[in-house]
């Protein structure tokens, strides 16, 4: 975990939850971090040690090569940031809220542990491979971080409020389909700081932002500080400065450019599908899947499956392990082509699978089968699907006003996007060979389905017979 520091450590007076009990670490984003004994007792166990194996952004290292943090520093940041973002309210409000050291350590312990059931590869463990071994799969690293939680209290004879516990697992679903009951009305502000449901702004985006941002060489113009400072709550919801406006559709904004320059890359996303299709086939012989309800057991996956399929000799593994050979020898399935679906057609789009594409080949030539077509259905938004999450935020004008109100699209300014989502349909071939019949059957069935070729331009004709003639 870093170099702990057992000396008496001074600090700025503001955060008077820091003793000299307490432990830091030194992180590269937010600099000195505090841990309180309690939070300390969770991070040393080999169960949220294990998030130290798991690569925040999954493969993307293999196309930006500094991108190799992990679940681990993340999860420390967002422990850091809860922590902050609760002390200043407790700053400014305490008394008026009724901010107590229990709120305050529940918030902290749900941004430190908010990933520890994160399965490998960042989301496409649980988003592309277990649909695929699972039917109809709703398995989500949020349940599986409470039952982690859970687990390790017991396993490590944690001694924590019951209460306390039971919010903290509260929180860490608040923002999920599989949220729990609350077990207070009161204070509803506190679910928001470390996963919001209400309108997506909270200190996990804080962040993974400005931490993808730097580990990839972006810049990042979002500075979440400045809302730190300036948010206040108002009828139990956290609420901003109408001035600040710009800075949180930044926050958006750069989530949505990440999503669209790195996290779905073109060739990220060759490499996931080529992955996924390695686990599926691995997944049989390995029981990949079968410990995701068992913490016990699941608490031992992390990306070093790939190394264990790698290396393995078994002839069960032999079709898997090819896969995986070919990535290290960058022999990516070939990106063909991409389109952006057409506006007026996304309420009721349909995904794209490569049979769409396969029956869309035209006669004569090689005949397609869907085994040689891989096909990745990307949606890109603002955080709210095709909403504006501006329209679910609360602002006020300054602070000796008591009213809250939100800003309507039009008022904002017309330079902001008209539309919040974008859904981008990529095809790729699994076989070098078969870019061309590939990329002139995906043409041909954007013709089929909406009139015109939606892509920006043909498939090159360079990359075409060079291909082809691999």
């Amino acid at each position: 975990m870093g170099a702990y520091c057992n000396d008496t450590v001074s600090f700025p007076p503001r955060y008077d939850v820091v003793s000299s009990r307490d432990k830091h670490i030194h992180d590269n984003l937010h600099g000195n971090i505090f841990i309180d004994s309690l939070s300390l007792k969770f991070i040393d166990t080999e169960q949220f040690q294990r998030l130290r194996e798991l690569k925040q952004l999954g493969f993307t290292h293999l196309v930006y090569p500094g991108a190799v943090h992990s679940r681990f520093e993340h999860s420390l940041g967002v422990y850091w940031i809860a922590s902050q973002s609760v002390e200043k309210l407790n700053s400014y409000q305490g008394m008026e809220l009724g901010i107590d050291k229990f709120d305050i350590q529940s918030v902290k312990l749900a941004g430190l542990m908010h990933d520890v059931g994160h399965g490998p590869f960042s989301h496409l463990f649980e988003r592309e491979f277990l649909p695929q071994v699972i039917s109809g799969s709703d398995w989500s690293h949020e349940q599986m971080s409470v039952k982690m939680v859970d687990y390790i209290v017991e396993e490590h004879y944690i001694d924590i409020d019951p209460q306390m516990l039971k919010r903290v697992k509260e929180m860490i679903l608040a923002s999920s389909e599989f949220a729990l009951p609350r077990s207070s009305s009161e204070k509803s502000f506190l679910y928001d700081i470390v996963a919001n449901g209400r309108n997506g702004i909270d200190v996990d985006k804080f962040d993974y932002i400005a931490r993808d941002c730097r580990a990839c060489g972006l810049g990042c113009n979002f500075e979440f500080q400045r809302l730190m400072e300036t948010m206040r709550v108002l009828d139990d919801e956290i609420c901003y400065r109408a001035k600040d406006y710009l800075t949180i559709h930044k926050l958006f904004a750069t989530r949505a450019d990440l999503y669209r320059t790195v996290y779905t890359h073109p060739k990220v996303k060759a490499i996931e599908l080529m992955v996924v299709d390695a686990l599926v086939l691995a997944n049989d012989y390995l029981q990949i899947s079968s410990s995701i309800q068992d913490p016990a057991e699941y608490w031992k996956l992390d990306d070093s499956i790939i190394k264990t399929i790698e290396t393995s000799p078994c002839p069960e593994l032999k079709e898997a392990r090819e896969l995986i050979l070919r990535i290290r020898r960058r022999n990516l399935y070939q990106f063909c082509n991409e389109y952006a679906v057409p506006r007026d057609i996304m309420d009721n789009f349909k995904k794209v699978t490569p049979h769409d594409i396969v029956c869309s080949q035209k006669n004569g030539g090689v005949m397609l089968k869907e085994e040689d077509v891989a096909v990745s259905n990307v949606k890109i938004d603002l955080t709210r699907g095709k909403d504006n999450p501006l329209e679910s935020i609360h602002f006020f004008k300054d602070y000796e006003s008591d009213e809250k109100f939100t800003i309507p699209d039009e008022r904002i300014s017309h330079l902001l996007p008209a539309s919040c989502q974008d859904m981008i349909v990529r095809v790729y071939s699994k076989k070098p060979e078969l870019v061309e019949k590939i990329s002139e059957a995906f043409e041909n069935y954007q013709l089929k389905t909406y009139g015109i070729k939606a892509q920006v331009h043909s498939t090159p004709t360079k990359k075409r017979r060079y291909n082809s003639c691999i």
